[in-house]
């Protein structure tokens, strides 16, 4: 994991932080040359293809050089920042710079044999964003050169250098002498439109960059470009004062290139290697779940989820359980190299959650033997995890079938793509008041229509027609949750 460079100085490597991973991105420093770190201490988020994960650093000392600039992709393997374990005088971190030669890094691969670093996710987080460091002026040439590189973008013209100067950094009104803080999604908005946040001046609160600064120095940025036609928008805003004005973004581009990395690079690969593997059939079976809406209300003044978060999810996976209890056959997995169908006898329940990073698919552990309180909690952990973006790898392996709530989104269904490795996934569609035929007589009930794709090496239509046929009648009957149990 780490290598001795000479008898005070440790490099430490970027880990296989997602089992079997080859490489990630680096997403934010929190430390910079001539910081003190203690061993535990967070030293960096990196991005892989499957989740976000927080570094620390295993050792005592005195930050020497960061070999990478934020948003770099980084082999497993490679030295990514180099540590003064002896304490460090100051005369050495100047020499810093110096040291860190980026052309000496691919030699390291040589010296491997040393042991391989464990997984460190859940190793140690961040408490808040007061750890956060303060930035010192850019003594890593590669940092530096990276910084220039942004700013000559949003200058538009070749400028950047003189900008970029060690003199002229101090003597600018909006460069904040303390690193950024901005949330995930607001630093992706950033990466997108090419904005350096380090130039943006913050207006939430404690400091905190916004989604509007964003925009606000994209829009700072453009102004000098629109030099004399920039008069002619008048024209039309005078004439239809009350129509809102166009995002900034749109004035000059008509296309935003946005790379693909992480995990929607992920993401998209499975989903292309699932679609042309696996041999897609989706069925569909519309269904009133008005008295499932009940007993979610009624579950809701239960003591027994006091603290706990009810909703027709819960009902809806603990319906997909009791089907797959009762078709377990469905349950189960391809074998291409041994041509083996693989039944599992245990349900690692998939929930695909939309997040700032992409789409990501955790799955709960063992959910078939968890009580309908203990499934809400786990429920209810997943989703908060997944919006913070602190989901592990670990928790998005090994997954058997998934659900997928597109009703969310106001939609009444769709032909879900099967996540790799797994036979079947049902999407839920919006529940909303439609007219039903009930009890011979027309009336408004609360229906949804649910969509069941399944791999059909595995499962032919009538074991996936038995599957979501008791899906819906679960919904539409609550009390088989007890009489199938």
């Amino acid at each position: 994991m780490t290598t001795m460079t000479n008898a005070s100085v440790r490099e430490f490597k970027m880990p296989d932080v997602g089992e079997g991973l080859t490489e990630a991105e680096i997403l934010k420093w929190y430390v910079q040359p001539g910081d003190t770190v203690t061993d535990g201490q967070v030293v960096c988020e990196v991005e892989t293809a499957k989740a976000a994960v927080e570094l620390p650093i295993p050792y005592d000392g005195v930050v020497r050089a960061l070999h990478f600039p934020e948003g770099t992709t980084v082999d497993v393997g490679t030295s990514i920042i180099a540590v003064e374990v002896a304490g460090g005088a100051a005369p050495a971190q100047e020499e810093a710079p110096a040291a860190a030669v980026p052309a000496a890094e691919p030699e390291k691969p040589a010296e491997q044999p040393a042991a391989r670093q464990p997984v460190l996710v859940g190793y140690g987080v961040a408490t808040s964003s007061t750890r956060r460091r303060p930035r010192k002026q850019a003594q890593d040439p590669v940092a530096r050169q990276a910084a220039s590189a942004v700013q000559a973008e949003l200058n538009g013209h070749g400028a950047a250098p003189a900008a970029s100067a060690a003199p002229v950094a101090p003597a600018a009104p909006a460069a904040p002498a303390q690193r950024p803080l901005a949330k995930p999604p607001v630093r992706k908005l950033a990466k997108d439109l090419g904005v350096d946040l380090a130039t943006v001046t913050p207006s939430g609160p404690d400091g905190v960059i916004t989604r509007e600064d964003v925009h606000a120095a994209v829009a700072a940025a453009q102004a000098p470009q629109q030099t004399a036609p920039a008069a002619q928008p008048a024209v039309p805003a005078a004439s239809a004062p009350d129509r809102p004005a166009a995002p900034a973004s749109y004035d000059t581009a008509r296309e935003t290139r946005i790379p693909v990395k992480g995990v929607r690079k992920a993401t998209a690969a499975a989903m292309v290697g699932s679609a042309f593997t696996a041999p897609h059939v989706t069925e569909f079976v519309t269904v009133d779940v008005t008295r499932t809406m009940k007993l979610v209300e009624e579950l809701k003044q239960d003591k027994e989820f006091a603290g706990l978060r009810v909703n027709p999810l819960l009902l809806i996976a603990k319906a997909l359980l009791v089907a797959i209890r009762r078709n377990p056959d469905i349950n189960a997995s391809w074998d291409e190299a041994a041509q083996e169908i693989v039944v599992k006898h245990y349900v690692n329940l998939g929930i695909a959650a939309a997040t700032p990073r992409g789409l990501i698919v955790p799955n709960i552990k063992d959910a078939h033997a968890k009580t309908l309180p203990e499934l809400a909690a786990s429920l209810g952990e997943l989703v908060s995890t997944a919006r913070e973006g602190r989901t592990s790898p670990s928790a998005m392996q090994g997954g058997t079938v998934t659900i997928t709530n597109v009703g969310v989104f106001g939609v009444d269904t769709g032909t879900p793509i099967l996540n790799p490795g797994e036979s079947a996934i049902l999407a839920v569609g919006a529940i909303k008041p439609q007219p039903w035929v009930h009890k011979g007589k027309v009336k408004p009930r609360q229906v949804t229509t649910l969509a069941l794709s399944f791999d059909h090496r595995l499962v032919d239509g009538e074991l996936g027609s038995k599957v979501l046929a008791d899906v819906a009648a679960v919904l539409e009957q609550p009390k088989r949750l007890i009489t199938w149990a």
